[in-house]
C-alpha cells in the first residue's frame, strides 16, 4: 500500500496543539464543539468536557513538550527558533515533528492520524483464523455433549425395552413347553374348583349361589370383561 493511499482525512500539514489533542484522543467528531470553547478557554477543557479526560491531558502533554523544546514548534505552519514567543492562537506543530516526538516518547501509541491506518499482519489474520475455528470447536463439542446424551437415553431404552421383549419370549416358550402333566394338573385344579363351586354339602346346603357352570361363567365374563383368557 502506498503512502497516498493511506492518507487519513483527519491528516493535516501542521496542527494547533489543541487540533493535535482532539486526533490523539480520537474525537474528531466533536471537533467542531472542542475548538469552539478551547478557543478561548484551553485552560478548563476539563471542565467543560470531564467525559474525555484524555482529551485534558493529551492537550497538556502537547504543550509541555513544546515548553521543553521536545518539539519543534511555528506559527501558522512556519517554525521558528526555539524559545521564540508566539501567539497561543497561532502556535502550530508540523505533523513530520509530532509524529517524531509521538514516535520517540509515546512509542506505544500509534493514532492513525500520524501513522495511517494499522496494517493487517499475517500473524493478525493467523489470529483472527485461529480464534474463529476455536469458536466453531467449541460449538461443535457442546453440540457433541448433547448428541451423546441422547444416544445414551435411547440406548438405555432399546435395552430395556430389548429385555422385556426377552421377558415376554421366554414367557411364552414356558406356556408352549407345559408338559403334559402340568396341563394334567392344572386342569384337575380348576375342576376341583368348579366343583366346590358348584358342589353342595351332605345335607343339600349349596357352597355358593351358583347353581350352574353357566351361570359361573357370566359372572366372570360380566366381572373380567375384555381380560384374555
Amino acid at each position: 500500500m502506498d503512502k497516498a493511499s493511506r492518507v487519513t482525512p483527519t491528516e493535516k500539514l501542521f496542527y494547533r496543539p489543541i487540533e493535535a489533542a482532539i486526533r490523539w484522543s480520537n474525537l474528531t467528531a466533536h471537533e467542531s464543539v472542542i475548538l469552539e470553547f478551547a478557543w478561548g478557554h484551553p485552560d478548563r477543557l476539563s471542565n467543560e468536557f470531564p467525559q474525555w479526560p484524555c482529551l485534558h491531558a493529551n492537550f497538556w502533554k502537547i504543550l509541555d513538550a513544546i515548553r521543553n523544546r521536545e518539539i519543534p514548534y511555528g506559527a501558522l505552519g512556519i517554525t521558528v527558533t526555539s524559545g521564540t514567543p508566539v501567539d497561543f492562537r497561532l502556535l502550530t506543530i508540523r505533523h513530520s515533528d509530532l509524529k517524531r516526538w509521538m514516535s520517540m516518547y509515546h512509542p506505544d501509541q500509534r493514532p492513525s492520524f500520524l501513522f495511517g491506518p494499522p496494517l493487517i499482519s499475517q500473524e493478525t489474520i493467523h489470529n483472527h483464523t485461529y480464534l474463529i475455528l476455536q469458536a466453531d470447536r467449541d460449538a461443535l463439542q457442546v453440540q457433541l455433549k448433547a448428541s451423546d446424551a441422547k444416544l445414551q437415553i435411547l440406548t438405555d431404552e432399546l435395552k430395556a425395552a430389548g429385555l422385556e421383549r426377552e421377558q415376554l419370549r421366554e414367557l411364552a416358550e414356558n406356556k408352549l413347553q407345559l408338559s403334559e402333566d402340568s396341563k394334567e394338573t392344572l386342569l384337575n385344579i380348576i375342576g376341583a374348583l368348579v366343583e366346590t363351586i358348584l358342589g353342595s354339602t351332605s345335607s343339600g346346603r349349596r357352597h355358593s349361589v351358583f347353581d350352574s357352570q353357566a351361570s359361573l361363567v357370566d359372572s366372570i365374563v360380566a366381572h373380567y370383561d375384555g381380560v384374555k383368557g
